[in-house]
């Protein structure tokens, strides 16, 4: 049986659409995601696709299935911090 791995994803808003910094106290700020996928490439091709993002840069990856990336979608430019947080089957 296939195993996937569940993802927590942190964005963070960094500027909107005019290239304004976006101030931490805004509503949309920061939000978290769920996510699953079978490794931590996939998880953020799969994550930048659904929301209709362009990967800036080159994604970071660390030890431990973690990830980091920058984004830029139609709202403004977003971190994406991609952390594991359990192991789920898959049926």
């Amino acid at each position: 049986m296939p195993v996937t791995i569940k993802f927590t994803i942190e964005e963070r808003h960094l500027t909107d659409t005019e290239g304004r910094p976006v101030a931490e106290t805004a509503p949309d700020s920061v939000a978290f995601h769920t996510f699953d996928a079978d490794n931590v490439d996939d998880a953020v091709l799969q994550f930048v696709t659904k929301d209709d993002g362009e990967i800036i840069g080159n994604v970071l990856k660390f030890p431990g299935f973690q990830a980091v990336a920058t984004v830029r979608k139609s709202t403004g430019v977003y971190t994406l911090q991609f952390t594991p947080s359990s192991q789920q089957h898959k049926l």
